[in-house]
């Protein structure tokens, strides 16, 4: 295959979505393409979508048409969530030369080179990311009301843990400190009556790892083997993404999700007691329809009783075929507006006060970022800040904290 041939993939949505372009970027390497670099023509343009929000469909249309007329000449593949919920409208782009469904995602490059013998769908390296996202899982099987992900994902199925394992290895092999594992609906992982549980052991019981973490998951997922392999095995960190998208029990409901603010909380406290530097991120929806001000008010109490390291909040965005876009009682958009900027205010203000009682500590940070100014995460995910020369990206190292500012803690090398 032509050495010269170069290739642009572009990602949306999820890190199930960066995982897979990732494994693309790595099959074409080793066909012999190139990734392309700056002004450089390119060959072919793979672009994984999402369709989680109206604006992640506007943002993936964008990009089809903007790398088309970039690279007039490449070849447009698309293929991910965005397609299978709208997949007469893409067909229809001139722009586009070739359409790969969900359910065929692990063997796209076949599309593209059909005569080609491909190389195996995995992940070798995880460009420009320090963490390196190891896919689990796929699909879902939950309906929440307001979410498409389940018609265009389709059910939840897990990988081999063989397959796993061996990855991972393989991305410790090439210098990874920290792997991520993730999925649509992780906390559903089961392979060969392996779950969850059993797999963060099983990961964290490879030479070499010096970071795991777990990806977005629900509160009621977190049972005592769960957590108890979170907070006891050597290398997990103290810090989960758990899900909580309302604080109201009203609003749960109508979202059809599985769990109560009471099971969030719980939740929440049985890591917390176990381990007092124990973090938690999430996501909120605002503006679900039917939130009232009581509701909202719900929300608000959760993070303040919560105080999360980071949220990452949507408003309510109507989908086609999912429940919610048939609710009344839609929410007037001053009014989600209003909402969305007391969260993110309340959101600022809790991760400054976390961040607050580690000044004058002493922790391991994983630089991510490494330029004039430097930045990485803690084990439990505090955001430090570092003037220090001669990092690099991917170093761990010991930093004394001094100082706390709205964007992070400030830390030296110890």
């Amino acid at each position: 295959m032509n050495q010269k041939k170069k290739f642009k993939v572009v990602t949306l949505g999820c890190r199930t979505n960066q995982y897979e372009s990732q494994a693309y970027q790595d099959q074409l390497l080793t066909l012999g393409y190139k990734e392309a670099k700056g002004a450089e023509r390119v060959d072919l343009c793979i672009i994984n979508t999402c369709t989680v929000t109206e604006s992640a469909d506007s943002s993936s249309r964008y990009q089809i048409r903007h790398l088309h007329r970039k690279y007039p000449d490449a070849k447009i593949v698309v293929t991910g969530c965005l397609l299978e919920s709208a997949k007469e409208a893409l067909q229809g782009m001139d722009e586009i030369d070739c359409v790969v469904p969900n359910k065929d995602k692990e063997n796209l490059l076949s599309y593209v080179f059909p005569e080609q013998e491909m190389p195996e769908f995995k992940i070798c390296q995880f460009e420009a990311h320090t963490r390196a996202f190891v896919k689990v899982q796929d699909g879902c099987n939950s309906f929440c009301t307001y979410c498409i992900i389940p018609y265009v994902r389709g059910r939840s199925r897990s990988r081999d843990v063989t397959e796993i394992l061996q990855e991972v290895k393989g991305l410790i092999a090439n210098g990874y400190k920290e792997i991520v594992l993730t999925g649509i609906n992780i906390g559903d992982f089961e392979s060969k009556q392996i779950r969850l549980a059993d797999l963060v052991r099983q990961v964290d019981a490879i030479e070499g790892i010096q970071r795991l973490r777990i990806s977005s998951i629900d509160p009621d997922e977190i049972d005592e083997d769960l957590a108890g392999a979170v907070l006891h095995s050597k290398h997990t960190c103290a810090s989960m993404h758990v899900v909580l998208q309302s604080g109201s029990n009203t609003i749960l409901k109508r979202m059809n999700r599985k769990y109560t603010r009471e099971v969030f909380l719980e939740t929440i406290d049985r890591l917390r007691n176990a381990n007092p530097d124990f973090t938690f991120t999430t996501d909120v929806i605002v503006g679900f329809p039917g939130e009232s001000e009581l509701d909202f008010q719900d929300t608000l109490a959760m993070m303040d009783y919560v105080r999360f390291a980071k949220v990452h909040m949507f408003p309510y965005s109507p989908r086609p075929r999912t429940r919610a876009v048939l609710y009344p009682n839609r929410i007037d958009s001053a009014v989600v507006n209003t909402r969305k900027q007391q969260v993110l205010r309340l959101a600022e203000e809790h991760a400054y006060f976390l961040r607050e009682k580690y000044v004058g500590s002493t922790l391991p940070v994983l630089i991510e970022k490494a330029e004039d100014v430097s930045s990485g995460h803690t084990e439990n995910f505090l955001h430090v800040i570092s003037q220090d020369k001669g990092l690099k990206s991917n170093d761990l190292v010991e930093m004394q904290l001094y100082e706390n500012t709205p964007e992070g803690l400030l830390g030296r090398i110890v």
